[in-house]
């Protein structure tokens, strides 16, 4: 007689306060226009079969059979089918969560792959059945099953949720919040966001930060961090060209901003980020 037992192991992993809000499994007609759309909730989209492309405002990206898409709320997005090759996929809305990588300043939209995609398409599944049976204790069952599935790609993929206030956001800061996305680039002051939605700029700027958690004005940096990081990374730019493209008045204040909340120098980052034996960690600060 073989014997085996494992004792459960006491953690001190905070609870995800994810509320699931629906499920949808969709196969994408021939003729089927996909149109730009946003949702005041947070979307995971997971592909079951097919090819295509997942489209942003600011670009798109290539999708296929186990790839899953994390898309925050107010975000444009939409998808399309590559012909032949017709997208199957799941679609969860889920309140009070999203989520970041773990080098990323701002939540924005994430993309993962699964090539062991089986397991987390039979949580969708389960989910998908229950909802649909509507059977004594579903509603309990999805819960339980959604926080499995978070956990498992949190687990997976290294993810850092974010908890987000359950008032929806205001059609005039979801606008602010986009602009502030596509246009981070350009000189931006609380006016100009003023002008954009004529709101008082007290009002707006506590609007804003009530369902961010950061003013106007420190999302704005967050977003030409997260951006200059992907120069730092990708490119050879000077550090010079890279706080001009990002959007900083000049090269002294970028690395003044940069290293107050990376606690680096981007020259200092571009070179620790080629070495995989260097990580740089999330601050907690916020930048003004």
């Amino acid at each position: 007689m073989s014997h085996s037992q494992h004792s459960v192991k006491a953690n001190d992993i905070p609870k995800i306060n994810a509320r699931l809000l629906s499920i949808s499994l969709s196969k994408d007609d021939q003729d089927w226009q996909s149109v730009f759309h946003t949702h005041h909730f947070t979307e995971i989209f997971f592909v079951l079969e097919g090819k295509g492309n997942f489209l942003f405002r600011e670009g798109s990206r290539s999708i296929r059979t186990g790839d899953l898409i994390i898309i925050p709320p107010y975000i444009e997005h939409t998808e399309q089918s590559i012909p032949e090759t017709a997208l199957k996929y799941y679609v969860l809305g889920i309140d009070g969560v999203t989520f970041q990588t773990k080098y990323d300043a701002a939540t924005a939209q994430i993309f993962c792959n699964f090539d062991s995609h089986s397991m987390l398409a039979n949580i969708f599944d389960q989910i998908y059945y229950e909802i649909k049976s509507d059977q004594y204790g579903a509603e309990q069952i999805c819960q339980h099953l959604l926080e499995v599935l978070l956990l498992r790609i949190i687990r997976v993929k290294q993810l850092i949720p974010v908890s987000i206030n359950s008032v929806r956001m205001s059609k005039e800061c979801a606008q602010i919040k986009e602009y502030l996305d596509t246009n981070y680039a350009s000189h931006i002051t609380l006016d100009t966001l003023t002008g954009l939605t004529h709101m008082n700029k007290y009002y707006m700027a506590h609007s804003f930060a009530k369902f961010t958690g950061l003013s106007p004005i420190q999302y704005l940096n967050r977003r030409r961090l997260e951006a200059a990081c992907q120069l730092l990374t990708d490119t050879d730019y000077s550090v010079s060209d890279i706080a001009n493209l990002t959007g900083f008045s000049s090269q002294s204040y970028f690395t003044q901003i940069f290293r107050k909340f990376y606690d680096v120098t981007p020259i200092r980052y571009r070179q620790s980020h080629a070495r995989a034996d260097l990580k740089l960690t999330i601050p907690t600060g916020t930048v003004d």
